[in-house]
């Protein structure tokens, strides 16, 4: 019996974390998705352009260079997932919700902290691997950056669409 024991407590304590990590994981995701998705509702009335172009039927009084980052970690799960990927191949599928919630959270966090401004141009995204310590025991985490120019118009009233 003490054979059997031994294998279930081998086996079964690192799915038991596996599953853990990927509840926690998931509900920490999920939340977080929530928050960006209610306070991009709350912005939607701020345009940002990824172009250089934008209205010229009014004055600029002022533009500004701005920016926004966020460093998000990944979770054991999403990095056990990225590993298996790694040996069959194709689409890491398990990071592609951390980069679409560091650039969401960015472009957000930009916006957030200029919201007197009346427009947003020249957005660009630029992302970067951060890591600590040795490539398998290292903290992962990715870095997302969001820059543009803010532009506020002679005149213009405060939270006024441009468009």
């Amino acid at each position: 019996m003490e054979p059997l024991l031994e294998l279930l407590l081998n086996l079964g304590v690192p799915l038991i974390l596996i599953i853990v990590a990927l509840i926690t994981g998931s509900t920490i995701e999920k939340r977080h998705f929530r928050s960006i998705h209610h306070r991009e509702l709350a912005l939607e009335n701020k345009p940002v352009l990824s172009s250089k172009a934008y209205p010229e039927d009014r004055p600029i009084a002022r533009a500004r260079l701005v920016t926004g980052t966020v460093v998000i970690s990944y979770d054991y799960f999403k990095r056990f997932l990225a590993g298996l990927r790694l040996i069959f191949g194709g689409e890491v599928k398990s990071y592609v919700g951390l980069i679409d919630r560091g650039r969401r959270e960015a472009i957000l966090r930009l916006r957030e902290k200029h919201p007197d401004a009346d427009l947003i141009v020249n957005l660009r995204i630029e992302t970067s691997s951060i890591s600590k310590g040795r490539r398998k025991r290292g903290i992962g985490t990715v870095e997302v950056i969001a820059y543009g120019t803010a532009l506020w118009y002679a005149n213009s009233q405060p939270h006024e669409n441009p468009f």
